[in-house]
This record gives structure tokens, sequence and C-alpha cells, in this order.
């Protein structure tokens, strides 16, 4: 089974994409999408849109997770989050593939064993995890820790 997951962001969406045979998981691919900031905003969804496309064709996953919007102090932050995030789920959507959702604090809790796990504690399960991986940045990092989520919890979902 493949799995793709999305750390969305308007300035920048992290993806990560594992395969998962039984237990064992392996790193497929990671990246990161950048938007045109000097773009309106309509723009910017649209190319996300094409680029996350592009990544579910490139890979064919069968499975996609999206980590949930956290609330920021600047509602207008909260507000291009949360469109960013509207997107990647109509993009794996469209693809016909069932989409999860998890929390920050349980996509951490599930890799490091705290919901308070700092970001480099993230990055340093995931090359446990996912031997050799290179990782594309800090987004694509969050991106494959939603994907190993997801597979962790596939058995409980349904």
């Amino acid at each position: 089974m493949i799995i793709l997951g999305i750390d969305p962001g308007l300035t920048c969406t992290g993806w990560g994409v594992v395969a998962k045979a039984g237990s064992r998981l392996s790193h497929v691919a990671n990246g990161q999408i950048r938007t045109d900031a000097k773009a309106t905003m309509a723009q910017r969804l649209v190319e996300l849109d094409a680029a996350l496309t592009d990544v579910i064709l490139a890979h064919r996953p069968d499975e996609g997770a999206v980590e949930e919007v956290f609330v920021n102090v600047n509602p207008q932050s909260t507000l291009k989050l949360g469109q960013a995030r509207g997107v990647a789920m109509l993009s794996l959507a469209r693809s016909g593939m069932h989409v999860a959702e998890y929390p920050t604090k349980v996509i951490k809790k599930a890799l490091v064993g705290t919901g308070g796990a700092e970001k480099q504690q993230i990055q340093h399960m995931l090359k446990i995890l996912l031997p050799g991986v290179k990782l594309a940045g800090e987004d694509a990092s969050d991106a494959l820790a939603v994907a190993i989520t997801h597979a962790n919890m596939l058995g409980s979902h349904r």
C-alpha cells in the first residue's frame, strides 16, 4: 500500500510518500511545494492543486492523510492555512482515495511517544523509521510523519 501524507500550507506544502507492506514501512519520496507569494490567492491555490496532482500521478497512492489545521493567533493565517488544506483534501479525494485527518498532537505522539515533541525529535525518528531518508525540509518531514501515522492507524480506522 502506498500512502501520501500532506502537511498543508499556502507558502509551503510538504508531502511525503511511504510504502507499507505488512508492518514494514519504506520511504518512497518526499518534497515541498512552494507557491508564488506575488500571485493572487486563487492562482496560488490552483498552483498548489496542480503540483499535488502531479505528485499523486507520479506515485499513485492508495491512501491519503492530511494534518489538521491548528488555530493561529492571527486569524488571517489560519484562514489561508485552511484554504490550502482544503485544496490538499480536494486533490486527494478527487483522485478517488480515502482521506484521513490527524491532529498535530496525534502525529507527534504516534512518532515520538509524546504530543509535545519538537521538530528535531520528529526528524530523528524519521531517520530511524526510514533508514537513509533524505528529507526535503521541515514541511516534507512533517508530511512523512503524517503518512507514517496513517500507516500505523490503518487497522483502527475502519
